[in-house]
C-alpha cells in the first residue's frame, strides 16, 4: 500500500487512526439507528458501500481522497453494519441457542476472512508473475476483487434475510428526541447491561493482549521469524474452531457460567505465557499457543450471547448493542498505551510479564461479573 498509493507509513497510520475514532464515534448512533430502520436494507447497503469505496481506492486517488475513502469506510462498517449485525443476531437466535448463533457468526467471520484472504493472495501472485502488473497493478486487482465480492454479496443478503426474524417492529411510544433519551435513561439504569459491558470489555482486552504473541515469542524465547509466523497462523486457526465449540458447549452447560469460566481460564493461560523459562521449547509454547487462540476466541465468539439476558426489549436491544459498545470497546485505546508502558519501564521479559499478568489477572472480574449476571437471571426468571 505504502508503494502503490505513494504514502508514508505515519499517513496509513493516521487512516487507521481515523477509522478507530469514526468506529468510537457511531456506535452508540449505530445502534438507534438498527432500531429505526430495516436489518436487510442496512446491513445491504453496508455492503455495497464498502464495495463502491473500494473501487473508489482501486483508482489510486491521492491522500486526501484515501482519508476519505477510510471514513467512508468507518461510516459503511460502523453507522450502518455494526448495529444491524449484533441486534439482528440476537433477535434471530432463540433464547437457549445466543451461544451457538454468535459463536457460528464469529466462527464464520474467520472463515471467511481467511478464504478471501487466501483468493486475494492467489489474485495478487497471479497479476504479479503471470501478467506482470508489478506491485501497484497486482494490489489495485486485490483491491477491486474485495470490491466486487461486497458489491455483489449486497443484493444476496438483502434477499436472503427477506422473511428473516431479524427485525423488531419500532415502538409506537417511542419516536423522537424524548424517546431516545428515555431509552438511553431505561438502559443507563438497568445493572445488567453494565454487567454485559464489563463482561464484554473483560473479554476483549485479553483478545487483544493476543496480538503480541509474535512479538513476546520472539523477543522472550528467541524463536525463528519462520517459527513464530507458523505458530500465529496456528493460533488464527482456531478462531473458527473456537467460536463454535464455545458457543455449543455454552448452550449446553448455559452460556453466561460458561463464559465466565473460559475467561477465567483464558487469563490463567496469558498470565503463564510470559513467565515460562525462556529456553522452554516450541514442543510446549506451540499447543500453549494453540489453547490461548481456542479459548480467547470462544471467549470473543459468545460474549454477545449476554445482551439476551438484559431483559431489553427487541425494539431497543440496537440502542443497547450501541451503548455497551462503547464502553466495552474501549481496550482499543488503552491496551496498547499499557503495553507500551509496561515494556519501557520494565524491559521486555518483565514488562511482558507485567502486562499479561495484568490483563490475565482482569478475567477474575469478568468471571465475578459473569457470576453476578446469571444470578441476577434467576432472581427476575
Amino acid at each position: 500500500m505504502l508503494e502503490t498509493f505513494d504514502i508514508t507509513r505515519a499517513q496509513l497510520g493516521e487512516c487507521h487512526t481515523i477509522l478507530g475514532i469514526i468506529f468510537f464515534l457511531t456506535y452508540l448512533p449505530s445502534g438507534w439507528l438498527s432500531d429505526k430502520l430495516s436489518t436487510r436494507w442496512l446491513i445491504s447497503v453496508s455492503m455495497a458501500g464498502t464495495g463502491v469505496l473500494a473501487l473508489w481506492l482501486s483508482t489510486n486517488p491521492d491522500f486526501t481522497q484515501i482519508k476519505w475513502i477510510f471514513i467512508g469506510w468507518g461510516l459503511t462498517s460502523g453507522l450502518t453494519l455494526w448495529g444491524a449485525l449484533i441486534k439482528g443476531t440476537s433477535l434471530l437466535a432463540p433464547h437457549d441457542q445466543q451461544g451457538r448463533f454468535f459463536g457460528l457468526l464469529e466462527s464464520g467471520r474467520g472463515l471467511v476472512e481467511a478464504l478471501l484472504a487466501s483468493i486475494g493472495l492467489a489474485v495478487f501472485a497471479y497479476f504479479l508473475n503471470s501478467v506482470g502488473a508489478g506491485t501497484g497493478g497486482s494490489l489495485t486487482a486485490v483491491i477491486v476483487f474485495y470490491g466486487l465480492v461486497a458489491i455483489g454479496l449486497a443484493p444476496i443478503v438483502f434477499f436472503a434475510l427477506k422473511t428473516s426474524t431479524m427485525e423488531a417492529p419500532p415502538d409506537p411510544h417511542r419516536r423522537g428526541v424524548s424517546g431516545f433519551f428515555r431509552d438511553l435513561k431505561e438502559l443507563f439504569t438497568n445493572q445488567k447491561i453494565w454487567l454485559a459491558a464489563l463482561i464484554i470489555l473483560i473479554g476483549y482486552q485479553i483478545f487483544w493482549v493476543t496480538y503480541s504473541l509474535a512479538g513476546l515469542l520472539d523477543s522472550i524465547f528467541k524463536l525463528s521469524a519462520v517459527t513464530v509466523g507458523a505458530i500465529t497462523v496456528g493460533r488464527l486457526w482456531m478462531r473458527p474452531l473456537g467460536g463454535v465449540l464455545a458457543g455449543f458447549i455454552g448452550d449446553y452447560f448455559k452460556v453466561i457460567p460458561f463464559l465466565g469460566v473460559l475467561m477465567l481460564i483464558a487469563g490463567g493461560l496469558l498470565a503463564l505465557l510470559p513467565s515460562l523459562p525462556a529456553t522452554v521449547g516450541v514442543m510446549v509454547l506451540f499447543p500453549m499457543v494453540l489453547l490461548i487462540g481456542l479459548f480467547t476466541y470462544g471467549v470473543r465468539g459468545i460474549f454477545w450471547a449476554t445482551l439476551d439476558e438484559c431483559d431489553v426489549s427487541a425494539s431497543t436491544r440496537g440502542l443497547a448493542v450501541g451503548l455497551v459498545s462503547l464502553l466495552a470497546y474501549t481496550p482499543d485505546i488503552y491496551v496498547p498505551m499499557v503495553q507500551s508502558w509496561a515494556l519501557a519501564n520494565w524491559g521486555v521479559q518483565q514488562g511482558f510479564q507485567i502486562y499479561y499478568g495484568l490483563f490475565g489477572a482482569s478475567s477474575l472480574v469478568g468471571y465475578v461479573a459473569a457470576r453476578r449476571l446469571t444470578r441476577l437471571g434467576k432472581e427476575i426468571h
